[in-house]
């Protein structure tokens, strides 16, 4: 058992019948009154986000996890499917488990969470950046430069994401894959 003073980013514990991962967290000492953790917690298995707060020293039951690389093979109607590129012991994860899953493109490397108590697949953390091909998108009009103005462009994933003007068709660009945002222009 662990005690609310060993709340981190990334602890997962055990909470109402499910499994939670610490999103943010903050200590709190009121002038007057019992200190406090203030956090926000992320279900594992449904992917909700909520505000919840522990008293100091409550006891939480920690939940021993596993990193493992694992490699994207394919999606079908049952879920996501991943391999261990070092075992080759084989995953599925549904698709609500996973936070971006337009950003997975088939051979992308992901670190997948695993419960190691029953070896059951809990989340996956998608890499902060992906680089991908604009596979359609308007072309730029020239002299339309001056402001920040954003359009539309489709990716190879079928993503569709909001990028500058000067990106035509046939462009890499690198993706955030927490927000879906365009980051920049990368040279081939």
């Amino acid at each position: 058992m662990a005690s609310s003073s060993d709340i981190r980013n990334g602890f997962t514990f055990r909470h109402n019948h499910d499994i939670y991962t610490i999103v943010e967290f903050q200590h709190v000492k009121p002038g007057k009154g019992a200190a406090f953790v203030r956090t926000k917690i992320k279900s594992l298995s449904t992917g909700r986000v909520l505000d919840h707060t522990f008293p100091a020293g409550h006891k939480i039951e920690e939940v021993r996890v596993e990193r493992h690389k694992m490699q994207f093979l394919y999606k079908d109607d049952m879920g996501f499917h991943f391999m261990n590129a070092d075992t080759y012991e084989q995953a599925m994860i549904n698709e609500k488990m996973i936070d971006n899953p337009g950003m997975l493109r088939e051979g992308d490397t992901v670190d997948v969470l695993f419960n190691t108590e029953d070896d059951n697949p809990l989340t996956l953390d998608l890499p902060q950046y992906v680089e991908m091909e604009v596979t359609y998108t308007e072309p730029g009009v020239k002299g339309d430069t001056a402001t920040n103005t954003l359009k539309p462009a489709t990716v190879e994933t079928g993503v569709e994401i909001r990028v500058p003007l000067f990106i035509n068709t046939g462009d890499m660009i690198k993706i955030d894959t927490r927000s879906n945002s365009y980051v920049e222009r990368v040279k081939k």
